[in-house]
């Protein structure tokens, strides 16, 4: 497990990167001012630092040296509000690993933090093994199969995929997976590519031709590519040659790579389109995650489960207790928000209860309507008619094409046509826009600008 301090005097943002770091298996202590945070350095002797600029009483990079008198080799990312070239150069001739600009993607932030890791002295090295993931938890009779494909992917060095619905815990699973295998002992390297711009993509992965991508960061280790899917087909392409020839060295050579490779998606395999090249390579190995529709057996202990997490980071006294009445209603709802929708309810019904039994009145509200009822489920009906019309209109006008790109040019119609209509009901507002989409606004914004709707 790493050690993450993070130095900012915004609760709310060292709340979220807590939240996100925590999840991910660090330990996280946050400081307000730099006097805190080298108190804290020279307490903890963190793994990483993530220091933002503009405190009260000092700035953030001007400290930079007196961190590194307490911890000498821990990388240092800069955050800042002002991304101008003064600070970045600042930043820069101060050492640090890297730069944030706010406000910043959280799953960014992810691949940033494994990049610190995996660059500080002995960061790649076995005998600093990756962090144990969160155990799985059910034994329904779809996770009983999951268990099983799980502990065959463990013992195969083989590319594998994994698919399932958003929040189904297909990271989660990949690093069991590598938890469980003989590579244990490397690193876990993750990213979404789902939040990187179009042509940001290679370069994340390839270092830009510098070597000094995420493939070389999991060198030994694994590397998890979620939401493959949106990756352009000349980076699937690259990514399967990769691993056939293997990857480009600084100024040199391709070396092989030592890498294990996992890619995810929300995609089911009947509808997923990869290049030929990385299909070759996954062949048959893949692991197929349930919805929580599909594994209703397992809410009780999935919420027993979340509710003692959220009180041990807390710091509650005890773990509050589960109504009856409150399980049978977590058993009623629809989850269309899979484990993960769970894990929020319960932990928003923590919060609203203050230590008290958890009854039905602490769940969050709900807007989903089941499949088939009411004005939605009417509409749903209609637009599933209208995208097999379109499809097949458009198999028919672009189906000969080298590339017919039908899921691209899909999302982005439908895309398109939703993000106008949640500006246009909050007029204009992209903070309540972004809110209504479950966005962050900074996701909304790079969205309407790749759309061109960003006027």
């Amino acid at each position: 497990m790493s050690r993450i301090l993070v130095v900012d005097d915004e609760p709310a943002i060292g709340w979220s990167l807590r939240e996100l770091l925590t999840d991910e298996g660090h330990a996280v202590d946050v400081a307000a001012n730099v006097t805190e945070a080298l108190a804290a350095a020279a307490r903890s002797r963190p793994d990483a630092i993530l220091l933002d600029v503009r405190l009260p009483g000092r700035d953030g990079i001007e400290a930079i040296p007196d961190l590194r008198d307490t911890a000498a080799a821990t990388p240092i990312v800069v955050m800042t509000a002002f991304g101008d070239l003064d600070t970045a150069v600042r930043a820069v001739r101060a050492g640090a690993f890297d730069y944030l600009v706010k406000p910043f993607n959280l799953e960014h932030v992810s691949v940033v933090v494994a990049r610190a890791l995996a660059a500080r002295p002995g960061g790649d090295s076995s005998t600093e093994p990756e962090a144990p993931p969160q155990p799985l938890i059910g034994s329904s009779a779809a996770m009983q199969e999951v268990y099983k494909r799980i502990a065959a992917a463990a013992a195969d060095e083989r590319p594998l995929l994994i698919t399932g619905p958003a929040g189904s815990g297909k990271e989660l699973v990949a690093r069991t997976v590598h938890a469980h295998g003989p590579r244990s002992g490397g690193p876990f390297v993750a990213t979404s590519l789902a939040a990187l711009a179009a042509t940001a993509i290679g370069d994340e992965l390839f270092g830009g031709g510098d070597g000094d991508g995420l493939l070389t960061l999991a060198d030994t280790g694994t590397l998890l590519i979620e939401e493959i899917e949106v990756a352009p087909r000349e980076v699937q392409a690259r990514i399967a040659q990769a691993f056939a020839i293997g990857a480009p060295r600084r100024g040199g050579s391709p070396r092989p790579l030592d890498v294990r490779l996992i890619l995810s998606s929300r995609l089911g395999p009947q509808i997923l389109v990869l290049d030929a090249g990385l299909v070759a390579d996954l062949e048959s190995a893949a692991i197929a995650l349930p919805s929580l529709a599909d594994r209703r057996d397992d809410i009780e202990p999935l919420a027993r489960s979340f509710l003692a997490r959220h009180a041990a980071a807390t710091r509650a006294a005890v773990v509050p207790a589960l109504s009856p009445e409150f399980l049978a209603a977590l058993a009623d709802r629809d989850w269309a928000e899979h484990v993960r929708g769970l894990r929020a309810a319960v932990e928003h019904a923590a919060v609203v209860a203050r230590g008290a039994a958890l009854r039905p009145e602490h769940l969050p509200p709900t807007n989903v309507v089941a499949d088939g009822a009411g004005p939605l489920g009417a509409v749903s009906h209609h637009l599933d008619s209208a995208i097999k019309d379109w499809a097949a209109a458009a198999r028919a006008a672009f189906g000969r094409l080298p590339e017919p790109d039908l899921h691209n040019r899909t999302v982005r119609l439908v895309e398109a046509t939703l993000l106008r209509e949640a500006l246009a009901h909050t007029g204009g507002n992209r903070t309540a826009a972004a809110k209504l989409l479950g966005l962050d606004r900074a996701t909304l914004r790079t969205k309407l600008r790749q759309l061109g709707l960003d006027d």
